[in-house]
């Protein structure tokens, strides 16, 4: 077994540091999300966090890692007689591709068939009660295992009820994650069920990097002699954990403390009254780690910069983060509300001192926007010759779009656009496994089975099952898809403010795939040639980035953009074959520049309807003489068109046309 890396080792990451800390000492915090770039040493961090642990009390035998002072009375394994003994605490990992089964548990299908009996297997949260959960690329976890998280968390216990199986177990757990946000967003419900966030990013100081890497080769080279020297300063953190939890329940909580935490959630706008909540116990769990029993203002400062980051995100594209000035501002305001505040300079230690003056930021946008004042004069109008680039135009308010999905049943990844065959979802049927089984029909099997039980000589009470009776349980859900957005940038979309429509509408399309989990990429096409604004990922936030950067102006080289967007699917299509594409091509399907432009185009877009490619054109013409390029375009693509104002979920013309093509 190879030594654990030493938590006192871990160079840098202060703030990641202190948070799994705190969390130590008050579980009831609610678990870290820690999130950064790849290589910045989070998963070696929170792994070794488990060598600081206290050890835990456990009834012997018991497989729910019962406390034997206070044993749960529906237990699957009790009830429980006297006795007690201890472990150390537990670190449990989930990995991204795990089942529902592995999870909660299930039926144990090897005592069932071969014994006749009932039996529960517990999953992983069984195994991580009273201990850690941790997920490595949280961000990354299926849609029906974060919803079990969910579940899990809301009310500490597990419930299943499955094949035959009627199970509740306690399931109180400290949930670490780590991520890397380039890989995409979490689900809000899940972001907001981890107490603390903390932003990681590799040190740029040469000296911290020599010393990373040196400390990294040392454990490399003898583990065990590494982990020794470390040892003392290790049991000294281990120390001080079991003293801060002594102490924790001695700390008071004023009413100053608590006016400075519900005042800051409320200037910050976090919905809901977790954020409050797990404010005030992060700032009591900092009095105690400091070895306080008063509530400091600094102590509520350090847990605003810890619970709120996260919570205060309006929409998946606005960054994490908090405005420190504001939050020194509040602080300040409600310092002296309350005369019982133990801080007697009123400012604990500076978090409103330095800058006092006051001057806040007006809420105006971004800085050193030219365009501020009057954002969409003269933007449209075309550059002297049609060829002039033009500066990037703000992208109109985002809204409810109309559902977009690849027609037919794939087999790709979990999400929420198109139907597909998935390990997850609703039952529709049994069939020979192909392969190895990964999801049994119990009753499908066992009807297979029952009527050879005679000739095969059954004496028992147990089930004689040969591997042909198994048969593999045929499932239907939703799978994300990879939604490649094509984006006409030329100079006739950015007349008569085309341009800024046209970004609320892909912006919108943007947020819609973010709830429905699917990659996303963005081809762009303007003046002579067209571009990968951004290869197929799962971060949209990258996406939406790329957009408003997005400058517009020249001729339409249409046929270009398709081409690029043909070859980014081909690349694609090697690294995750099971995953079907959508193709959302915006333009007003203009085709200007190089020789027979529209011939080129209509040649380019025949290449996508012969291969089956699920295609969708959003139609930007505007003014009272319409063309309908755009429409010829999507029967050359093998798709269909919609209008901007159809892409609208709630549009009156685009039901209208959905019950249109229905009747027809």
């Amino acid at each position: 077994m190879t030594t654990p890396f030493p938590f006192t080792a871990v160079v840098g990451q202060d703030d990641l540091r202190l948070a799994l800390l705190l969390n130590a000492v008050s579980p009831s915090v609610g678990g870290v999300l820690v999130r950064g770039e790849k290589g910045t040493a989070k998963s070696t961090a929170v792994r070794a966090l488990t060598s600081l642990l206290p050890e835990v009390a456990v009834v012997p035998g018991c497989r729910f890692s019962c406390d034997p002072l206070s044993p749960d009375p529906a237990c699957p394994d009790g009830p429980h007689e006297g006795g007690g003994a201890s472990r150390p605490a537990r670190m449990v990992e989930l990995p991204v591709g795990a089942s529902e089964d592995r999870l909660v548990g299930a039926l144990d299908i090897e005592r069932a068939l071969a014994e006749g009996v009932k039996a529960f297997e517990p999953g992983l949260l069984a195994a991580a009660h009273r201990g850690i959960l941790y997920v490595d690329e949280v961000n990354l976890l299926h849609d029906h295992l974060v919803d079990l998280l969910l579940d899990a968390a809301a009310m500490g216990a597990s419930y299943v009820e499955r094949e035959g199986v009627s199970v509740r177990h306690a399931a109180r757990f400290l949930l670490v994650g780590t991520m890397n946000p380039e890989e995409g967003e979490l689900r809000p419900q899940l972001l907001d069920r981890f107490g603390l966030t903390v932003e990681v990013a590799a040190s740029r100081e040469p000296d911290e990097r020599v010393e990373v890497v040196r400390r990294r080769l040392a454990y490399d080279d003898d583990p065990a002699a590494f982990a020794a020297r470390w040892a003392d300063e290790e049991a000294a953190v281990r120390q001080r954990i079991v003293a801060a939890r002594e102490l924790l329940p001695s700390v008071r909580l004023g009413d100053g403390a608590l006016r400075q935490i519900a005042a800051t959630c409320a200037a910050f706008e976090v919905d809901g009254m977790r954020a409050d909540i797990v404010m005030a116990r992060t700032a009591t769990a900092l009095a105690a780690w400091a070895g306080r029993t008063d509530v400091l203002a600094e102590d509520v400062r350090q847990a605003a910069l810890l619970a709120l980051p996260h919570r205060r995100r309006r929409n998946p594209f606005d960054a994490p983060g908090l405005d420190e000035d504001k939050l020194d501002e509040t602080l300040e305001e409600f310092s002296d509300s309350s005369g019982d505040d133990p801080d007697p300079d009123g400012d604990g230690g500076g978090p409103g001192g330095p800058g006092g003056g006051g001057q806040p930021e007006p809420d105006e946008g971004p800085a050193g926007d030219g365009a501020g004042a009057r954002p969409e004069e003269g933007e449209g109008a075309p550059a002297p010759g049609g060829g002039g680039e033009q500066s990037p135009v703000r992208a109109a308010e985002p809204f409810r779009t109309k559902v977009l999905s690849v027609p037919g049943i794939g087999e790709g990844a979990a999400g929420r656009r198109s139907r597909a065959r998935t390990e997850h979802g609703r039952t529709t049927g049994a069939h020979r496994p192909r392969g190895t089984l990964t999801k049994l029909h119990l009753a499908a099997t066992v009807q297979a089975a029952a009527p050879h039980q005679r000739a095969r000589g059954r004496s028992g009470r147990g089930l004689v099952v040969r591997r042909d009776d198994l048969r593999q349980a045929a499932r239907e859900g939703r799978e994300g898809n990879l939604v490649l957005f094509v984006v006409d940038a030329s100079g006739s979309m950015a007349a008569r403010q085309r341009m800024s429509a046209v970004k609320g509408a892909v912006l919108s399309l943007l947020l819609d795939a973010y709830q429905r989990r699917d990659k996303v990429g963005l081809v762009t096409f303007r003046g002579s040639a067209a571009d990968v604004a951004l290869p197929p990922t799962s971060s949209v936030d990258a996406a939406a980035a790329r957009l408003e950067s997005l400058p517009t102006g020249g001729r339409t080289p249409l046929a270009a953009g398709l081409l690029k967007a043909h070859d980014v699917l081909r690349v694609e299509r090697l690294r995750d074959p099971a995953r079907r594409a959508l193709v959302v091509v915006v333009t007003d399907g203009r085709a200007t520049g190089g020789p027979e432009p529209v011939a080129l185009a209509s040649r380019a877009a025949r290449l996508f309807a012969a291969e089956g490619v699920a295609s969708v054109v959003v139609d930007c013409e505007s003014g009272p003489v319409r063309l309908g390029l755009a429409g010829r375009l999507a029967g050359e693509l093998g798709g269909s068109a919609v209008t901007l104002d159809e892409l609208r979920a709630d549009s009156i013309a685009g039901l209208v046309k959905d019950e249109q093509r229905r009747a027809a």
